[in-house]
């Protein structure tokens, strides 16, 4: 299996600490840094899981240069987060396109969290190349040459809502992720199998994304995919931070 995946990329840091006692200057807990974690997120996830499910894949990743980080403080005994600091999207330049080829992969994904690195008419020249499954995961408003562009287009429910005049007219090729409910699919509602309890959603949006290509390159059945793809991030959001289901 030969994949290429394209989006931005991040660190994903989780700072675990401990918190007894409110600050005497302001009204605001004191955070004790006891523990640090750190993987690769955003595109860097999604490469990470396509890994993670199978065997031998070949897998290439074009992403921006800069490094982008997300540092999260989070108390370590609930596991709630407190603040999240994001540094370095304001330093990615757009994508080169320069000696870049699409085609010739089983599977292109694109993971596009609209930071700047790729633009309309880059996804449009992207989906138009490719010759394998190809999968557009994006935040961005969306146009109908792009969606025309792409096998699949996977969104949750709010970048559904804000797409939803054009990709209401294109539901044999949207996929939207309901969290706990499942996935959403010609207006069928996929449930989640054994749905567990959510302990941290973090990642599992990439984890999805990874599993339904995957699965669905092998299988060639769409429903049998978004199953599948439904009890990987069901195993992701049980357990803390950015993960994979193994």
């Amino acid at each position: 299996m030969k994949v290429l995946v394209i989006g931005e990329f991040c660190y994903d840091v989780f700072i675990y600490g401990t918190t007894k006692r409110l600050s005497p200057e302001a009204p605001v807990p004191v955070f004790v840094p006891v523990r640090r974690t750190e993987n690769a997120g955003m595109a860097g996830n999604v490469v990470k899981n396509i890994k993670s499910i199978t065997v031998g894949a070949e897998v290439n990743l074009i992403r921006q240069d800069c490094v982008i980080t997300k540092t999260r403080y989070v108390e370590d005994k609930s596991n709630h987060m407190f603040m999240r600091i994001d540094e370095g999207e304001e330093r990615i330049k757009p994508m080169s396109m320069d000696n870049k080829n699409f085609s010739g992969y089983d599977i292109v994904i694109v993971s596009d969290y609209n930071k700047g690195f790729l633009s309309d008419p880059q996804l449009l020249q992207i989906g138009n190349a490719c010759t394998g499954i190809s999968v557009l995961d994006s935040k961005r408003k969306l146009t109908q040459k792009i969606v025309d562009s792409f096998n699949f287009i996977k969104v949750n429910e709010h970048e559904y809502h804000n797409n939803a005049n054009i990709l209401s007219m294109n539901s044999a090729k949207v996929i939207i992720t309901l969290g706990k409910e499942g996935v959403s699919y010609m207006d069928e509602i996929i449930p989640s199998p054994s749905p567990k309890e959510t302990i941290d959603v973090s990642g599992a949006g990439d984890t999805f994304t990874a599993s339904f290509a995957v699965r669905y390159f092998e299988t060639k059945d769409i429903k049998l995919s978004i199953r599948f793809a439904n009890e990987m991030s069901a195993i992701v959001v049980s357990k803390r931070g950015v993960v994979t289901p193994n």
